[in-house]
């Protein structure tokens, strides 16, 4: 799943985000979700949102429950 949609995101949601320092290299940081910082209910770059350990970033992906 994308994380495009603030609807399919919330806190305590394991997902996988761009920095804005890695978006040339695309590299993702896994965290989760402490706050939802984008207002809109849809963005083409990702939702972004602030992780518990304080970065900021856009999500990529959102991680599967398994």
């Amino acid at each position: 799943m994308n994380g495009q949609n603030r609807k399919d995101i919330y806190p305590g949601l394991e997902v996988d985000i761009i920095l804005k320092k890695d978006q040339r290299s695309g590299k993702l940081t896994r965290g989760i979700v402490k706050d939802l910082l984008t207002s809109a209910a849809y963005h083409s770059r990702g939702i972004k949102v602030r992780l518990d350990d304080g970065q900021v970033g856009r999500v990529a992906f959102i991680v599967d429950e398994e």
